[in-house]
This record gives structure tokens, sequence and C-alpha cells, in this order.
């Protein structure tokens, strides 16, 4: 899109951010989104520094396109996850669960845009003071971990908080949301949820096939006794979970309980006892389509909303 301010700055087509997903946004996931126009994301997490290198070559198979790295920094291994990232030529890391900071000289030496989520006005701040080239916004709304702010209420303030680009994040699923975003201030949207039913996601059939079938109000917030809260599709597990966190089960208990549920579900499609993340926006994803269908569809809708509001609102009376 010309002109926009993150095209711009990241080299791609739309405004547009596949999320991050452990266990699920791979090298061909985020090949795919990055060579139909969006930004794709490896979700780094935990990966050993082999496989995010076997990951990364697979999307550079797919594409000459720049795609993104996701690393959570509280990782053991970050460090040589970096390395890896700088030695194949990645062109953008976000960043979660930890500070930046102490990574961004070498970072920015190697010409990586640096773009930590942010779920707080405050962190966004202490981004933009650590050098960082964007943040990303997120809201409750979204799937796996969330902070305690709605992406309509955080979105406005990190605008006005910061000077660098703001990525809107969480409940985007549709071109009325899309536009709701850049309304908020934001220069494109980052997108998880949309993806999961996606025609090159890999995530197990049986995960899909949950997501199509939510509605409005299946998913939950689980783990807030940990202080590491997680949105999630209301099933089994989330029940037992939850009904742990009612009777005070110690922190402890609950994340061991936790423990390998997201790869329960995603990996070997055990989506009773397996931990399904997603947002909320689930409810509004009724069919599976290619990452291109996907973004071609947000961006159409997008014009057409752009078009039918300027409409609806040309003949109300706006003076003061």
């Amino acid at each position: 899109m010309r002109n926009n301010q993150l095209c711009q700055l990241l080299g791609i087509q739309y405004p547009i951010i596949q999320g991050a997903m452990a266990w699920i946004a791979d090298g061909f996931l985020a090949g795919s989104v990055s060579r139909d126009g969006g930004l794709g994301i490896i979700a780094g997490g935990g990966m050993p520094p082999d496989i995010l290198e076997k990951q990364i070559r697979i999307a550079k198979n797919i594409t000459d396109k720049p795609f993104g790295v996701n690393l959570m920094l509280l990782m053991g291994q970050v460090e040589a996850q970096i390395e890896v990232c700088i030695r194949e030529g990645v062109r953008v890391v976000t960043t979660g669960a930890g500070n930046p900071g102490p990574f961004m000289p070498k970072l920015k030496a190697a010409g990586i845009k640096v773009i930590p989520v942010v779920p707080t006005v405050a962190l966004a701040k202490r981004m933009e003071r650590a050098g960082v080239d964007a943040v990303i916004a997120e809201g409750m709304e979204s799937g796996g971990h969330i902070g305690s702010l709605t992406t309509m209420v955080l979105v406005p303030q990190v605008v006005e908080a910061v000077r660098i680009p703001v990525i809107a994040a969480g409940g985007i699923a549709t071109g009325k949301q899309f536009l709701a975003a850049l309304a908020l201030g934001a220069c494109g949207i980052q997108a998880g949820t949309i993806f999961l039913t996606a025609e090159e996601c890999h995530v197990h059939d049986n995960y899909k096939e949950l997501i199509l079938k939510a509605r409005d109000r299946s998913t939950v917030p689980t783990g807030a006794p940990t202080g590491h809260p997680v949105r999630v599709i209301e099933n089994k597990f989330a029940r037992q979970l939850l009904a742990l966190e009612r009777k005070g089960a110690p922190k402890e208990e609950l994340e061991a309980l936790g423990t390998g549920r997201l790869r329960l579900a995603a990996v070997e499609g055990d989506v009773v006892n397996g931990s399904v993340m997603s947002g909320q926006v689930a409810a509004m994803i009724h069919a599976r389509r290619t990452v291109k269908e996907i973004l071609q569809g947000l961006i159409l809708e997008l014009k057409e909303e752009k078009t039918a509001l300027s409409e609806r609102i040309s003949s109300w009376d706006l003076s003061v």
C-alpha cells in the first residue's frame, strides 16, 4: 500500500503482520504470508537454534520477501537464536517475554528491525527509549498470552504516548476491524487467529475444526493466578484449570498442569485435553482459505468498509 508507514518500514505490500503462534507459526506459514504480501513471522519461542535455522530456510525457499522471527527473550537459547537470525539474514524480529534492550546493538548492527509486543502504555514508552523500530499494541481479545487492556482502549493510548509506528493486535479478523484499528491511530495490524485455518497452516486438523465451530463466548482466559494469563478455547482442560484456580491451587500446580498442553492440541490434535489457544475472533472465522485469500480479503473488505463508512456519515450534520 503506497505511502503506508508500516509497508515502507518493512518493505511489504500490505500492512498486515501474521502473529507468532508457538508450535503453529512455522517457516512454511511465515514464508507463505510474506510471499503473498504480508509479513510472516516464525514463532521462535523455545525452538533450538538448529530447528530455527531450518524453519528460516524453509521460509527463504518460499519467498525472497521480508519475513520475521519472534523471540521470547527469557528463553535460555535466545542469544544463539539471535545469531541464527543474523547469519540467515532475517530482516525483522518481534519480541515478547523480556526486554530487548541488551540485544539491540547486535540486532541493529545487523540491520534487523525490532518490534516488541506490548500490553501497556508504560512498556511501549520503555521500548521506544530502547530504540525499537515499532511496537505491536496487543489487546486482551487476542489468543495465547494476554494483558489486561482491550485493543480499543490500548491502541489509541499507545499511539498518543510514542512517536514510533504502532501496530494494532487482538480481535482483528475482518475489514471492519482493520478499519477500526486504523481509526485508532495504528499504521497496520497483526492477526493470528485468522491464519489458524489457512491451508498453509500446519496446525492439526482437529484444532482448525474447533476454531471453525467457535462461537462468541467460546474462549476463556486461564492462568491468571500464575501471572501469565492465556486465552484459549474452552474445553475439558480449560475447565479443569479454571476449577483449580477457583480452589486457590498453588502457582506451581497450575503451571505443571499446563506444561505441554499446547503441543498436545496443535501437533497431536487432542483438543479435549490440550490447550487450544485462540482469540475471541474465532467466532468470525467460518471457512478454510489460502493465505492469499485471507490477505486479499482483508484488504478488499477494508476498502469496502471505508467506502461504506464514508457514505454512511456523509449526510450527518457534524457541526459543533
